[in-house]
């Protein structure tokens, strides 16, 4: 809800009521603009009423006396008119919600697209029952006059959903299928609550009829609305449309150039991601590798992703032929002539890509971006032998890089804007949710979660279970502990990623020769079924007991004995002693200027990391447990362990003065700055944080395929 929907909803109501009131009109056509019937409420107003910015609308406003006593209830029947989008709020205006959208598709598919947010198109829709019918977009209001006409001439039928049963299963079993709801959503969201209220809710309508149910749900609103996940999710979602707005970038008038040709170097597991990502947005590729056997090996990889795609049923065989075919492997750099961008995607390896980046200035032409996909090494080192670092940038991908969002861009001091602005410009084609952070080893993300696995180490050798610190960060809602990334990055990459902030950052690193001992006898991770976890042909992870015996060998190089309090450390504890050092380095990122905005390192944390989004990201969450807990829970642990947990200046300076890390101005501002009316939430809770609560309207409706 917001003030702008408000207005909208007002503006409805009055001319319902003028609509009834006149004896010329028969029916009633509610429509949308330009092909937009609506994108969803407008987000920025629950911040607004939760900073007590915005009035809130008095109780059961929306649902009981708008949508249900006045278009529901109107004696003259109405039709939406849907050309376009109709997604949360917009579509509750139209037909469906908590009460109305089981007595219209069946309760098992209600619950499949309220707690997944997973929009429908409009053949789907229409095979539901969701909509009357489907029909080109220039028939589309004539069409919906004429079947308003026919409902009031008793030609079509005139039913109140919200009265419907037909599609409602009989009482036991509705309650079986509302159960294996809750324990499949406390299975997938343990700590999470708006998706089970909004279960409850339909239970409701489902066992005392839909009314008590409506006001239940402006009940269940109240509470869920001043909630920390809503305030979190609120948070993530203007953040994430935040980071593309670059003070002092985007704001000169810049204009992205086109980039048509793109060339990747290196065909593995990142190279072949990368390519796939531009391939699936129309981008011609060409692939270069050393020689045909690697050549081969990465055309497959790119094939094995297309493929995928066909077999899940995303791609059609001919899209999958038409896609292959921009795709174009090489040998040498002669084909590198005419393209407007490099990616660099070879192993983590300084003179490598030092000689790369020289023959790339020989060969690419004068105006093509040179980026490499590096994670961790400092740009300016990789360009040093180049007289073109102003077209030098860093373009991080994160693996699998053609699923997952988020694009790192790095800037170096010498990083042309207009390059940034082009890439930011590709980024966005490519579907990715960029970051523009500064050059330095690690750059944002890989810079502040190196403390991650450092601090797991940390906890094992003291005597802490490897899987119960696993168990205690998933339950905590990451997607997988820092032993289990461990072996699904390999410990290759976690060696040599390792060593630059062992070299970079030695006063603050914790030295721990485990992986290296295991790699030793051949355990690398998941790519060798053997890791911290010892994997079956399916890759399902298992513990393994002989992981003691390496334990044991690692404690005894650091000179560490087993301390009796570690082994019984609580789950909060270690919770803590994992994410406050990542919260310190975050602090560091932040108050170097490698990143821009706070709220940028909490869209890092989240798509690059996995960091639960209902927790608002890392910043949000660190300043919901405050500076002067963090700061003095890790003063304690560095005097009793060392420079590992030694607060940074920053956070020192926040806490003394009882401030959080981010000011309260910057949130509000994001918030005023980045208000949308039409919104579709990639963090599906969001979406269903709103589907729970907020009550809903059908108004017999047309449905105009979307493209």
């Amino acid at each position: 809800m917001s003030r702008v929907f408000l207005a909208v909803l007002q503006s409805l109501k009055e001319s319902f009521d003028e609509a009834l009131q006149r004896d010329d009109v028969k029916a009633i056509v509610v429509a949308g603009a330009n092909g937009k019937f609506s994108g969803g409420f407008d987000i920025s107003a629950f911040g607004g009423i939760q900073q007590g910015a915005v009035q809130q609308p008095k109780s059961g406003y929306i649902s009981v006396e708008v949508l249900t006593d006045t278009i529901e209830a109107a004696r003259k029947p109405s039709v939406a008119a849907i050309d376009g989008l109709a997604l949360g709020g917009g579509l509750e205006v139209a037909m469906v919600g908590t009460q109305r959208l089981p007595r219209l598709v069946g309760l098992a598919k209600s619950l499949e697209m309220m707690l997944t947010s997973k929009p429908v198109k409009g053949e789907e829709a229409l095979g539901l029952g969701l909509v009357d019918a489907v029909v080109s977009s220039h028939e589309l209001v004539n069409a919906a006059r004429q079947w308003a006409l026919d409902i009031l001439a008793r030609r079509k039928p005139w039913v109140a959903t919200l009265y419907k049963t037909d599609k409602i299963e009989p009482l036991g079993e509705a309650r079986q299928i509302l159960n294996f709801a809750r324990a499949q959503t406390r299975k997938r969201a343990p700590n999470l609550k708006h998706p089970l209220v909004c279960i409850d809710v339909i239970e409701e309508g489902i066992v005392n009829g839909p009314k008590p149910a409506l006001y239940k749900e402006v009940e269940a609103f109240q509470g869920l609305l001043k909630s920390d996940t809503s305030k979190s999710l609120i948070h993530i979602f203007f953040a994430q449309r935040g980071t593309s707005k670059v003070p002092g970038i985007t704001d000169r008038g810049l204009v992205p150039r086109k980039v048509k040709k793109v060339a990747i170097l290196g065909g593995g597991l990142m190279g072949s991601g990368i390519a796939t990502a531009l391939l699936l947005s129309n981008y011609t590729v060409i692939l270069k590798e050393v020689n045909e056997k690697f050549l081969e090996a990465g055309i497959g990889r790119v094939k094995a992703n297309l493929g995928s795609r066909v077999k899940k049923g995303q791609m059609t065989q001919e899209k999958f032929e038409k896609t292959m075919s921009l795709l174009r492997g090489v040998l040498d750099f002669e084909s590198f002539r005419d393209v407007d961008m490099v990616i660099e995607a070879v192993i983590e390896n300084v003179s490598l890509k030092q000689q790369i980046f020289a023959d790339l200035e020989k060969y690419c032409p004068p105006h093509c971006i040179l980026a490499s996909n590096t994670s961790t090494i400092d740009l300016n080192l990789i360009g040093k032998r180049t007289k073109s670092q102003d077209r030098i940038i860093g373009a991080h991908f994160f693996s699998p890089a053609h699923i997952m969002p988020l694009l790192e861009i790095v800037r170096t001091e010498h990083t042309s804007p207009q390059i940034i602005v082009d890439l930011l410009d590709v980024g966005k084609k490519i579907k990715k949710t960029p970051i523009i952070v500064g050059n330095c080893t690690g750059f944002a993300v890989n810079r502040m979660f190196f403390p991650y696995t450092q601090a797991g180490l940390f906890l094992v050798e003291r005597g802490t279970d490897v899987y119960r610190i696993d168990r205690a960060i998933t339950k905590f809602g990451m997607p997988m502990g820092p032993f289990r990334l461990a072996d699904l990055v390999g410990f290759g990459v976690a060696i040599a990623t390792g060593s630059q902030f062992i070299e970079n950052f030695p006063e603050r690193t914790y030295k721990s020769m485990l992986i290296p001992i295991m790699q030793e006898d051949k355990r690398t991770g998941e790519s060798t079924r053997k890791g911290f976890y010892l994997y079956d042909n399916k890759r399902k992870a298992s513990p393994d007991p002989e992981l003691k015996m390496y334990i044991e060998k690692a404690r005894s190089i650091s000179g560490v004995a087993v301390d009796p309090k570690f082994v019984k450390l609580s789950e909060k504890d270690i919770v803590e002693m994992i994410f406050f050092p990542v919260v310190n380095e975050a602090c560091r990122v932040f108050a170097e200027g490698i990143a821009v905005k706070a709220s940028d390192i909490d869209i890092a944390a989240v798509m690059g990391m996995g960091f639960p989004p209902y927790r608002g990201g890392l910043m949000f969450w660190a300043d919901s447990l405050g500076s002067k807990y963090i700061y003095s829970r890790l003063e304690e642990w560095s005097n009793l362990y060392g420079g590992f947990f030694k607060p940074c200046a920053f956070l020192a300076e926040r806490a003394a003065k009882g401030a959080p890390l981010v000011s309260k101005l910057q949130t509000v501002h994001i918030l005023l700055h980045y208000s949308i009316g039409y919104f579709m939430s990639l963090l599906h809770p969001l979406e269903a944080l709103w589907a729970s609560t907020v009550s809903r309207n059908l108004m017999r409706a047309f449905f105009f395929p979307l493209i």
